[in-house]
């Protein structure tokens, strides 16, 4: 294979940290945001001050203001943006992409708001067929991405020769990919963390302590196992890095925006101020809604994500949808 031409749609926190990744790797890596000015800014600076500061970006991670001159020669195509401008981005890379493309991965998580399908399945519809997809997952904090920390991740397609050319792409000695081609799988592990770890902030924010939070990620893991089983997925796949391995971390550590919102939640902040506090996409916040539609379309008992949604949704205090979750009947551990 030639020397890998590889654009990063998207210029937050992990967008930014997998293009200094990518620069130790490879020659030249093109950067896109949809702000031409916070792209410009970042460029000149060498840092992305807002979302990743500290970290120096090498100088060959160049800008790239024209989303359609960068999809025409790239390679490769990592989006690294919000899940819920999956298809907008599906769409156009569609429309622009050229002959020397050879496939798109995504670093998001979670399920398209409006439809609830899988983020693979948007990307089908949008995609012409002869365009390969993968998804990178695992458990993996933007800041020590960028700083060079010992990192593991998951590289998911359907297609396991491209597979296996994204991780080829990406490994790095501080950077170990493994490869599956359980796609399904691999997405249901990154949505069920953000959630899980929601929940797992608000036990820590009513300081209800270290054992109720190993219970509570405990039984969700359950609840993701559940789910996948209702979907007919390979439930192997959880107990990787995409599964286990992202839900202890993004539970256990205030790096996860998503723990950290959870934390303001079980304080007794409303779900609008955390969010505003942060300052980020809370993507656990949207994957609630969604995994409980789906979970009363499919008729799957999923208590704790159910709670979650009550707190977010339907305005539930947090230590009243804990207490209620301690206080449901006997079950058998395997139920």
């Amino acid at each position: 294979m030639t020397e890998p031409i590889i654009g990063v749609l998207g210029a937050g926190a992990w967008g930014t940290a997998l293009a200094i990744h990518l620069a130790k790797l490879h020659p030249q890596i093109q950067l896109w945001a949809r702000s031409p000015q916070a792209l410009q800014e970042i460029i000149s600076a060498r840092e992305n001050k807002r979302y990743l500061p500290g970290s120096t970006l090498p100088n060959n991670i160049i800008a790239n203001i024209d989303f359609s001159a960068l999809v025409a020669s790239c390679t490769h195509v990592l989006v690294a943006a919000p899940s819920t401008t999956m298809r907008d981005m599906m769409q156009r890379i569609n429309t622009h992409a050229s002959g020397k493309l050879r496939g798109i991965i995504w670093a998001c998580k979670g399920l398209e708001q409006n439809t609830g399908k899988f983020l693979h399945q948007v990307a089908e519809e949008e995609l012409t067929s002869n365009i390969n997809t993968a998804i990178l997952s695992g458990p993996s904090f933007a800041q020590e991405v960028a700083k060079g920390l010992p990192t593991a991740v998951t590289i998911a397609s359907t297609n396991e020769a491209f597979a296996k050319e994204v991780a080829q792409l990406f490994h790095h000695p501080l950077f170990r990919t493994y490869i599956s081609t359980d796609v399904t799988g691999v997405e249901i592990g990154g949505t069920f963390k953000n959630i899980l770890a929601i929940a797992a902030g608000i036990i820590d924010g009513l300081q209800f302590g270290a054992n109720a939070r190993a219970a509570l990620i405990t039984r969700g893991v359950a609840e993701m196992t559940r789910f996948g089983k209702r979907l007919n997925v390979n439930t192997d796949t959880f107990s990787g890095l995409s599964g286990i391995g992202d839900i202890v971390l993004t539970c256990t550590e205030n790096m996860s925006r998503n723990r950290r919102f959870g934390l303001g939640l079980g304080a007794g902040k409303s779900p609008q101020q955390v969010e505003q506090e942060i300052g980020q996409v809370i993507e656990g916040k949207y994957a609630a809604k969604i995994v409980y539609e789906l979970a009363q379309q499919l008729d799957i008992e999923l208590p704790i994500s159910t709670q979650v949604y009550e707190v977010l949704y339907n305005n539930k205090p947090a230590r009243e949808a804990v207490e209620e979750l301690l206080s449901r009947s006997l079950k058998n551990e395997t139920d």
